[in-house]
C-alpha cells in the first residue's frame, strides 16, 4: 500500500534494482522493494498526475459529525453515506481527482443503488486510499507536543484494506511550531513513526 505523506515513494522513481532489493530514486534516495514494488511505484506516479489532486474524505465519525451539525443533520451512518456519495458521484468530479482518502467506514460503504464506493471511484479513474492512523496522543516530557498512534495491528489492517480495494494510505504526523518546538524528541518520535508506518504499508500492499 503506497504511503501518503511519506518520503520513501516519489513519482520520480526511475529504476528498480531487484538484486539489491532497492528502488533507486532521483536525489540519491532509496526504499524497500518487496512484492508490491511495481504496483506501489505505479500508484505513486498516478496519484501525482499533474492537474489532479487527492480528495481527503477521511474525516472520523466525530469530525464529520461537526460538519453535519453545522447544517442541522444528524450524525448517523446513513447521513454520512449520503454525504460521501454526493462527493464521489458529483458530475465530472473524476476529471479533477487522482485519488480519494477514505475513512474505514467509507471504504466499505455503497451507493444507494448498491455499488461499492471503491468501484465507483475506480470506474472513474480515481484511486481509493485509506487513513490508517489512530490519532495523536500527548508526548510525555514535551510542551504539548504529540506523536501518532496506530502501529499495533497495522499490518493486518493494511492487508484487509488492500483486499477491500485501497491502494495507498495516509498517516497523520503533527509537529508543533514554537519558540522551542519542535523538540528533538518530537522530531525523532514522529520520524520513526512515519518510517514504521511506511514499511508496514509497503510490506502489506
Amino acid at each position: 500500500m503506497s504511503c501518503h505523506l511519506c518520503h520513501c515513494l516519489f513519482a520520480e522513481v526511475v529504476q528498480i534494482q531487484t538484486p539489491k532489493q532497492q528502488i533507486s530514486c532521483v536525489g540519491k534516495m532509496s526504499a524497500y522493494a518487496g512484492k508490491y514494488a511495481e504496483e506501489l511505484v505505479a500508484t505513486a506516479k498516478y496519484i501525482s498526475t499533474p492537474g489532479k489532486g487527492i480528495l481527503a474524505a477521511d474525516e472520523s465519525t466525530g469530525t464529520i459529525g461537526k460538519r453535519l451539525a453545522s447544517i442541522k443533520v444528524e450524525n448517523v451512518e446513513s447521513n454520512r453515506q449520503a454525504l460521501r456519495e454526493l462527493l464521489f458521484t458529483a458530475p465530472d468530479v473524476s476529471q479533477y481527482l487522482s485519488g480519494v482518502i477514505l475513512f474505514e467506514e467509507t471504504l466499505y460503504q455503497k451507493t444507494l443503488e448498491g455499488k461499492p464506493f471503491v468501484e465507483v471511484l475506480k470506474e472513474g479513474g480515481v484511486v481509493p486510499g485509506i487513513k490508517v492512523d489512530k490519532g495523536t496522543v500527548d508526548l510525555a516530557g514535551t510542551n504539548g507536543e504529540t506523536t501518532t498512534q496506530g502501529h499495533d495491528g497495522l499490518a493486518q489492517r493494511c492487508q484487509q484494506f488492500y483486499q477491500a480495494g485501497a491502494r495507498f494510505a495516509k498517516w497523520r504526523a503533527v509537529l508543533k511550531i514554537g519558540v522551542t518546538e519542535p523538540s528533538e524528541l518530537a522530531i525523532q518520535q514522529n520520524a520513526q513513526g512515519l518510517a514504521r508506518y511506511a514499511i508496514i504499508c509497503q510490506e502489506n500492499g
